[in-house]
Order: structure tokens, then sequence, then C-alpha cells
């Protein structure tokens, strides 16, 4: 035993964890190497993300690009500090606008809210950084004007967005100059996105929110009839937000506040805090159907009552009330399925990355265009495509979430910090929409009760929650089980790899340096030095 998790890789797969003093996780592997180029360049772990991170808005679009959304927590050497970039729907906006609609537009400029992740390089830079702004966009800008082989996984994602914005003439402009998605291994190469990304470099992300650039946003929101402006962009700032947490043996598992629904990870371990977990085999009907039934509880109260942070219908706090929790847990039953409903307490598609150095500082960073590439919506002569986080609102009258001007979202995104009496243990995320807090839950009971390295807990076969008794399984789960499991009343579809998200960890090792392991799901890479 090393770290408190053992040895064993019991599970097919094509990965093994790197040991480094020195690392960086992520799904692509260019953009691995970029970050590693910025570590051995004398960059720190913030440096390192922040490359990474940009060049994943190139090498890899089909889950992010300079028009998302980005969440970090970043453990400085002594303390941990979570920043949200997510941005605001347009002031204009009323919910008459939508009028007549059951749910929010998933694409177009009514799908769009202010992107954030441009924020977040530029403030991560500015407080946490080491080298100067402009250097960690190096590479990023380099694959943009030059070119870069596409990878078969992202090549796959391309394809199906290829078809899902036929009628997106700037889409196809931009991202399918050939009319089609570039094949695997095929060069592929945006010199408009190098200009911007060079831009963004250059002004430290100011031409972004008030410059030409947050100019050229706005006018093309203006002709495709959408209600962003340059104010509304102007207008846009990240926050510094003290990460929520919950205890779980003798681990502490931390989450960015709501917005986003990190909440119901730990609300879901405070529902199994109480159960004997170690004494179910960790892939057995028992463990699956106990930890299903507290994440649909968790989820539901999350999409019930978490919205803007500014207004709560629910403080967090209450949410995570050991009693409440309680109360919840008592509801479990472990030989039937629940449709769950909301409990009363008081008062798509992502990338994510990880990085490590060796001063001691960690960085948990995600940042996403939420399905596919977002909206559709690219800023003509950018290659800026814009997320599609809008999506994420209620149209319930009276919903915490409902939309409407100037408000942020419920969000997927959520990076996953782990600490031990106050100490850093392991900074991860699972990216994938719905899967993310499912997987923050699957990790967590991995390391915690059953010892499983980071690589060994991302290789095992997963199960997703899709909605009352539809459970996923991921295909290599035990036909006993999936039998099991339906006596029990669960809807069972077995679903490929491509639906249960890709996990980045890195866990910091007892004796020095890390181990850092990336899923096979994705076409990633850990790497270190």
């Amino acid at each position: 035993m090393s770290g408190n998790f053992g040895w064993d890789f019991p599970y097919p797969s094509r990965r093994m964890p790197v040991l480094a003093g020195n690392a960086v996780a992520t799904s692509q592997p260019l953009a691995a190497q970029a970050g590693v180029d910025i570590l051995r360049r004398g960059g720190n772990a913030v440096d390192a993300a922040l490359a990474t991170a940009i060049a994943l808005t190139v090498v890899e679009p089909t889950m992010n690009g300079i028009g998302s959304d980005a969440f970090a927590i970043i453990w400085d050497g002594r303390n941990l500090h979570g920043l949200n970039a997510s941005g605001c729907s347009p002031r204009a906006w009323t919910p008459g606008r939508f009028a007549g609609r059951t749910t929010m537009p998933d694409s177009g400029w009514d799908s769009v809210t202010v992107p954030g992740c441009v924020s977040a390089w530029a403030a991560l830079s500015r407080r946490f950084g080491k080298l100067p702004f402009p250097e960690l966009f190096r590479e990023a800008v380099r694959y943009a004007a030059e070119g870069f082989p596409v990878s078969p996984i992202t090549a796959a994602a391309w394809a199906k967005a290829h078809e899902r914005f036929r009628d997106f003439p700037d889409f196809q402009k931009a991202f399918c100059p050939k009319g089609r998605a570039p094949l695997p291994g095929e060069t592929f190469r945006l010199p408009e996105q190098a200009e911007t990304l060079a831009f963004i470099a250059e002004t430290r992300g100011e031409a972004f929110y008030r410059g030409p650039l947050a100019e050229r946003i706005a006018a093309a929101s203006r002709e495709g009839g959408g209600a962003l402006t340059e104010e509304d962009l102007a207008a846009h700032e990240p926050f510094w937000a003290e990460p929520i947490s919950i205890d779980y043996r003798g681990y502490t598992l931390h989450e960015i506040p709501p917005n986003g629904q990190g909440i119901a990870a730990l609300m879901a371990l405070g529902m199994l805090a109480g159960e004997e977990m170690a004494a179910l085999p960790a892939d057995s009907a028992d463990s699956v159907h106990r930890q299903v039934e507290a994440i649909k509880l968790a989820l539901t109260d999350a999409r019930r009552y978490v919205g803007d942070p500014r207004t709560p219908e629910v403080d967090a706090h209450a949410l995570l009330d050991p009693a409440y929790l309680g109360q919840r847990a008592s509801s479990i039953r472990m030989d039937a399925a629940a449709d769950p409903h909301p409990g009363r307490p008081g008062g798509g598609d992502t990338v994510y990355l990880t990085a490590a150095d060796a001063s001691g500082m960690m960085v948990s960073f995600i940042q996403s265009n939420f399905a596919g590439f977002g909206s559709g919506v690219v800023v003509p002569g950018t290659g800026i495509a814009l997320q599609n986080r809008a999506s994420g609102f209620s149209l319930e009258e009276g919903h915490p979430n409902r939309a409407g001007g100037g408000k942020r979202p419920f969000h997927t995104i959520i990076p996953g910090f782990v600490t031990r009496a106050g100490q850093p243990v392991m900074s991860f995320g699972v990216m994938g929409g719905p899967m993310q807090t499912q997987g923050h839950l699957q990790m967590m009971v991995r390391l915690a009760d059953y010892g499983q390295n980071p690589q060994a807990a991302s290789d095992a076969p997963r199960w997703q929650w899709t909605g009352g008794r539809a459970l996923a399984l991921e295909n290599g789960v035990p036909r006993d089980m999936a039998e099991e499991l339906t006596r029990r009343g669960h809807e069972i579809e077995y679903r490929d790899f491509t639906h249960f998200g890709g996990a980045q960890l890195i866990h910091r090792l007892e004796g020095g340096g890390y181990l850092a392991a990336s899923d096979s799901r994705k076409d990633g890479q850990a790497a270190g030095y």
C-alpha cells in the first residue's frame, strides 16, 4: 500500500499510471505535452494547467473552445481556492422570450451565455502564475496556425457535430472547410483561431470582453438575432468562491459551490457515510445499487434547488446538513429501485485537466462547450465557437434556475479536489455532463472504501443514472450484476464507453511525487517528469 491505495490493476485497460515529480493529465496528448513543456520551462502547476487548457481549445474543439466556461480548484501549497468563471445570460432576456417553449434551446444564440474561460485564464495567471501570460499560448497558437493531426475519438465526435450543425454556415466554414469533419490522423489548421489566441494573449483577455473581439461577438449576435451585447461581455467577471466540502472515511471531498452540480456528489457521499460500503464487494449489485439510489436523491435535489448563487432558494449548507442527508438516506431501500422526488431541506461535453508541480501546487481545472461544439455558433473570422450553457436553465415558473436576464445557469462542469487532515491528496475530475457528479462519487467510493489506486478506479466499468429508474451500464459490467439490478427494479440499458465520461486524476504520493492517471475512454495522456 502507498498513499492509502493498492497497486492492483484488476480491470482491462490500455493505460498505466505515470509516476513523476511534476505531472499533467488530460484528454488529449498534445495538450498534456504543452503543459509539461511549461513545467520544464520553469512554470508552476497553474501555468501548466493554463497552457494545457488553452491548447485544448485547439486540439480538442469538440469538447471545449475559446467560447467555453470554466471552473477551477487550486491548492497553492497552503490553502484551497475556488474560481467560478461561468458567465451570465444576456441582461435583455426576460422569461417571456421563451414563451411557448417547454425546454430551453440547445443551439443557436438563445443557448449562449457570456463565455467565461478566457477570464479564468487571466485571473488564474494573474493570481498564481509565474510565467508571462503570452508564453502560455505558444503551443496552442502553433497548433492552430500550423495544424495538428486529429485524434481518433475527437474525430468521431467532430463527425457527429458536422451532421448536427449542417445548417450553421459559420461553423461549417471554420471547422469543416472540406465539407466534412477531419478524419483521424488528418491535419487540421485554423489560422483565424491562432490570430484570436495571440490577441487574447497580448491583451491578457481584455480584447475578448472589452475590445475588438467583444465587438465582433456582439455584432454576430445582432446579426443572428441574439441578445448578447458588448455591455454583457464587459460586465463579466469571474469570482473566487470558497469550496464546499464533506468528510468521507477520513478524506474530504471539495467542490465548487452552486451554480455547479458538485454539491450533488457531496450529498450522495453524505448519504453513504453511515453505510458499511467496504463490506459490499466493489463490483457487486449491492454496492452499485446503494450508490445509484444515493445519487438519484442528490441530483434530484440539485436540479430542484440549484440556480444562480446570488439568489439561492436553499442555502448549500442546508442541503449538506447531516440530519437532512440522514433523512434522505433512510428512504433508500436495498431491495427496490426508487423513482426519486426532491426532498425539503431546511432554510455534456467537457474537457478536464489536472496539473501538479514539485513545489506541491496542484490544480483541478475544467472548461466546457457543454454539448459538443456547444451552440453551433461560430463568430465569423475568429475561430471562436460559443458554448450552449443557457440550455441549462429551467423554464418552470418560480424555479430558482428559471431563465432570465443576467443570471448564471445550472452548470454540470465540476472540478474535484480531495484532502486528508487538511493536506492535499488528489486533484481529479470526470468529464461528461450529468456523468460528472456520478463519476466523482464512483471515484471517491473506489478510493476511500475499496482502496483502489486512481488508474484502477478510472478503468473500472461505470454506471450512470439517466432518470427515473433508468440505469445505463457500461459494456463490460457483469451480466449477473445487471440481472440482479433488474430484479430490484432498475431499468437497465447497456451503452458503450462514449457515454461514461473521462477521468483524469493526480494523486500525491506519501514519499513525494505524484501518480497521474488518464482515462482510456479518451484520447488523452498522463505525462510528467
